[in-house]
């Protein structure tokens, strides 16, 4: 059996809606991004790394700082995310790719593993969230470069090219697919752990100040503790809404 190639893309640009520049924010003085990249690292089941970013001038520094970390990058369309993963999935011989957003700092290594095992086992061409449970991990799903393209080539309204794989969502009956379980401890609502907005990334910094030693990621039970011990930690970013594209993804997974 030929093994598949499996390839973490991250997407990052510094054109961001709610937070512009903040996936090179500083975070215990390193870039939001890095501390995404060296997390990424830590997978056992993935063979390369890309961070895929635009061709816009204000993105450079993220190719910089991606090159610092010694991955891969890639350069594409700023508004046609969709196209940009196919192009960097195509570039890189991407069997499985990894789609990982910058915008979470805490993201944990081991529950990708476990969705990767789960698309190789079940032979699913989509892994996302799962689809009743709560969890307070974000950012990452799996999905296998045969579905990325019939995906590029079905889906034809902006938001669907903005975010990569909404159509699955939208039109589960056309792929394989398989949710991931969270476990126990990760099913939360009373936490946020994405940075969208100043009161995020201020909880981030303050986790991080916390918990970080040099070489040494975060785990993420650590953090569930020290909020619990800590309310006034927690309430930080309480009041954040979510996007109202999160927000439309979400009923998506409960319908």
């Amino acid at each position: 059996m030929i093994k598949k190639k499996v390839v973490a893309i991250i997407q990052a640009r510094m054109g961001s809606t709610r937070l512009p520049g903040k996936v090179l924010m500083n975070i215990s003085e390193k870039p939001m991004l890095w501390h995404v990249i060296e997390r990424i690292k830590k997978c056992k089941k993935i063979d390369s790394i890309v961070v895929a970013t635009t061709s816009k001038d204000e993105d450079k520094a993220i190719i910089k700082i991606a090159k610092k970390c010694g991955v891969e990058t890639f350069a594409g369309s700023e508004n046609d995310v969709l196209d940009r993963y196919y192009q960097a999935a195509k570039k890189f011989n991407a069997d499985i790719i990894v789609r990982i957003v910058a915008d979470c700092p805490l993201i944990n290594s081991s529950t990708i593993d476990e969705m990767i095992d789960l698309r190789l086992k079940e032979n699913a061409e989509y892994v996302g969230g799962h689809p009743v449970l709560p969890s307070i991990e974000q950012g990452m799903e799996v999905i296998s470069r045969t579905a990325l393209e019939r995906v590029k080539n079905s889906a034809k309204k902006d938001y669907q090219k903005e975010h990569v794989t909404i159509f699955i969502r939208e039109n589960p009956k056309l792929f394989k697919v398989r949710g991931i379980k969270p476990k126990l401890i990760f099913q939360r609502t009373d936490m946020r752990l994405t940075v969208d907005t100043e009161d995020d990334l201020k909880l981030m910094r303050e986790i991080y100040k916390r918990l970080y030693k040099e070489d040494k990621i975060i785990d993420l039970k650590d953090v569930i503790k020290l909020l619990e011990d800590n309310p006034r930690l927690k309430a930080i970013n309480s009041s954040v809404k979510i996007s109202e594209i999160n927000k439309y993804a979400l009923s998506l997974r409960k319908r």
